[in-house]
């Protein structure tokens, strides 16, 4: 396990945007909480892109997604207090919580992601 993905950072691979690269270098080994997956998978599809097999060649690719366990919905809860000044939603939440939860780097684009001191190490893909 390399790190957890954000759904920011999964989408500019998918999308070719600034950063895949960095994406694509560490998506062997990676994990990425359900949540996020379902993210990415509405923002694809409002994008019009056909999500049929996706998961299933990116998991081919060496990513892991991983359910969005009790405990860490717990923590996503508690990481509100900290995060609330800068917006972030549920989904980034899950992110942040499995990140903590298995004490990996996360990789994002979300550049207020930086500015956090919640015990997550975040990695700006760009």
């Amino acid at each position: 396990m390399t790190c957890v993905l954000d759904a920011s950072a999964l989408l500019a691979l998918l999308h070719d945007e600034p950063g895949a690269q960095r994406v694509e270098a560490a998506l062997e080994g990676a994990l990425m909480c359900t949540v996020n997956w379902s993210e990415v998978v509405q923002k694809s599809i409002a994008r019009g892109a056909n999500c049929d097999g996706m998961g299933g060649e990116l998991a081919e690719a060496g990513l892991r997604f991983v359910p969005f366990t009790e405990q860490q919905a717990e923590l996503a809860g508690r990481l509100w207090t900290d995060t609330r000044h800068l917006g972030l939603a549920l989904a980034d939440r899950a992110c942040l919580a499995l990140a903590r939860d298995r004490s990996l780097p996360v990789m994002t684009a979300d550049r207020a992601w930086e500015t956090l001191n919640i015990g997550v190490s975040v990695d700006l893909i760009r």
